[in-house]
C-alpha cells in the first residue's frame, strides 16, 4: 500500500512543496525578515527611519530589475537554473548583509539580495502554471505564496530570540541564519526542481483528456515576448499591482517598528503579534487563490484590497491594542493574495512558457510602487512624528487599487489562450 501510495504522487506536488519553499526564503526571509529584524539594525547602525525605509526601497529595486530580466531569462535558459541562481544570490547576500557596517554597504547587499529574491521568486510561478492546469492554477499559486506566512510565523518568535541571546549582534546573527537557510533551498531547487510536466512525463494536474505534456525546448526556441508586450490586459494588470506594491510594503516594513515605538510593545510583543499575521497568512493564497478560480481574478482582486484598505486605515484612524490585533488579522487573510492571483492571471493569459515573462513585466510595476513607497513613508513618519499618516496613505492606495481592479476585463468565463506548450 504505501509504496503505491507514493508512486500515485503526482510530482506536481512535490514542485508546490518546493514553490512554497522559495516563497520562504526568497520573500519571507530576504525581504519580511528585514521588518522585524529592523528596530534592531537601527538602534546598532543609528539609522533614522527614512534611511529604512530607503534600505526597504534598495532591496525593492534589486527586485524589481531582477523581476524583469528573471522572467525573461527563465523563458529562455528554463526555470530551474534562474531559480537556484537567484537563492544562491540571494542567500549569500543576506549573510554578507550581517557582516555590513554601516548604512551603504548594507544597502548594497540589501540590494543584491533583491535581484537573487527577485531571480528566484518570478520563475517560480511560471514553474507552477506548467504543473498545474488552468482550473487548479489559481490554488496551486495561493499555495505558493503561502510561504512568506510561513515564514512570518517562524521569525515572529525566533527573531526574537537571537537578538535576546546574542544582543547587540543579534540582528546579525539573524542574517547569517537567513542566507543559510536559503542557501540550502538553492540546493534542494537543482536536485529536485523540474521546470514542466514533460521532464518527467506527466501531464498537469488536473488537466483535461485534450491537454498533452509537451517539453518546452528552452534554449532551442525562441519565445515571441510581443504576445506579452502588446496585451492591454497585461498592462492593466500592472498598473493594478502598483497600489499593492505600494500599499502592502508600508505596511509591512513599519508597523513593527510602530508597535514598538508607538503602541507600547515590547520586541517579543510585537513579534508575537506579526506571528498571529503568519498564521492568518497561512491559508490567504489557497483561499483567495481558490476564489479568484471560481467568481474570476477581477472580483478576487477587488476583495483583497478594500480588506487591506481597512487594514491599513484602522491604523491610521483608530490606534489602539485592539485595533492593531484586528488589523494584523485583517492584513493576513489576505497578505500575499494579490501576487497569486496576478501569477494565475498571467497562465492564464499566456500559458506556461510566456508566464515568467509576463508576470515579470507586471512585477515591474509592482516593483515600482515598493521602491518608491518606503521612503516616503520614512520622510512622512520623521516629519510627523508618528507612522499615522503613511498608514493612511497606504489605505488610499489600497482603495485606487480597487477601483483599478474592478474596471478590469471578466475574466470569470476565460479559457487558456496559450496552450502549456507555450
Amino acid at each position: 500500500m504505501r509504496p503505491h501510495s507514493l508512486s500515485a504522487l503526482h510530482y506536481g506536488w512535490v514542485i508546490l512543496v518546493l514553490a512554497t519553499l522559495v516563497a520562504f526564503g526568497a520573500l519571507g526571509l530576504a525581504r519580511f525578515g528585514y521588518s522585524i529584524v529592523l528596530p534592531a539594525m537601527q538602534v546598532d547602525l543609528g539609522m533614522d527611519n527614512t534611511q529604512a525605509g530607503v534600505l526597504a526601497a534598495i532591496h525593492v529595486v534589486g527586485y524589481l530589475i531582477a523581476s524583469l530580466l528573471g522572467g525573461v531569462l527563465a523563458a529562455r535558459f528554463g526555470p530551474r537554473r534562474v531559480i537556484a541562481l537567484g537563492l544562491v544570490l540571494a542567500g549569500f547576500s543576506m549573510i554578507l548583509t550581517g557582516l555590513a557596517d554601516g548604512f551603504t554597504a548594507v544597502g548594497f547587499w540589501r540590494g543584491l539580495a533583491g535581484v537573487g529574491s527577485g531571480m528566484a521568486n518570478i520563475p517560480i510561478y511560471g514553474v507552477v502554471s506548467a504543473w498545474f492546469s488552468a482550473k487548479r492554477r489559481g490554488m496551486a499559486t495561493g499555495i505558493a505564496v503561502s510561504g512568506s506566512s510561513i515564514a512570518l510565523i517562524a521569525l515572529g518568535p525566533l527573531v526574537p530570540y537571537l537578538l535576546d541571546e546574542f544582543g547587540r549582534s543579534g540582528w546579525r546573527v539573524c542574517w547569517y541564519v537567513f542566507g543559510c537557510f536559503t542557501l540550502l533551498l538553492a540546493v534542494a531547487g537543482v536536485f529536485l526542481l523540474r521546470n514542466n510536466p514533460a521532464e518527467k512525463g506527466l501531464k498537469p494536474i488536473a488537466a483535461g483528456n485534450n491537454e498533452t505534456a509537451v517539453r518546452e525546448g528552452f534554449e532551442d526556441e525562441r519565445p515571441d515576448w510581443s504576445q506579452v508586450y502588446r496585451s492591454t490586459t497585461v498592462w492593466h494588470l500592472g498598473v493594478v499591482y502598483i497600489a499593492f506594491g505600494f500599499s502592502y510594503i508600508i505596511y509591512v516594513t513599519f508597523f513593527f517598528k510602530m508597535l514598538v515605538a508607538e503602541g507600547g510593545y515590547t520586541t517579543i510583543g510585537a513579534g508575537r503579534l506579526f506571528m498571529l499575521m503568519g498564521w492568518c497568512s497561512l491559508l490567504c493564497g489557497l483561499i483567495w487563490g481558490s476564489l479568484s478560480d471560481v467568481v474570476g481574478r477581477r472580483y478576487a482582486l477587488l476583495s483583497v484590497y478594500l480588506v487591506q484598505a481597512a487594514a491599513y486605515a484602522l491604523v491610521s484612524l483608530w490606534p489602539s491594542n485592539t485595533v492593531y490585533i484586528v488589523s494584523s488579522v485583517m492584513f493576513g487573510i489576505t497578505a500575499w493574495s494579490i501576487p497569486g492571483i496576478m501569477a494565475a492571471a498571467c497562465g492564464d493569459l499566456f500559458g506556461s512558457r510566456l508566464a515568467p515573462a509576463a508576470l515579470g513585466f507586471i512585477t515591474v510595476f509592482f516593483g515600482v510602487g515598493q521602491a518608491i513607497s518606503p521612503g516616503i513613508a520614512g520622510a512622512m513618519s520623521d516629519a510627523a512624528g508618528s507612522f499615522s499618516s503613511a498608514f493612511l496613505l497606504a489605505a488610499i492606495v489600497a482603495i485606487l487599487g480597487a477601483i483599478g481592479a474592478l474596471s478590469l476585463p471578466d475574466d470569470r468565463s476565460r479559457t487558456e489562450v496559450a496552450t502549456d506548450s507555450g
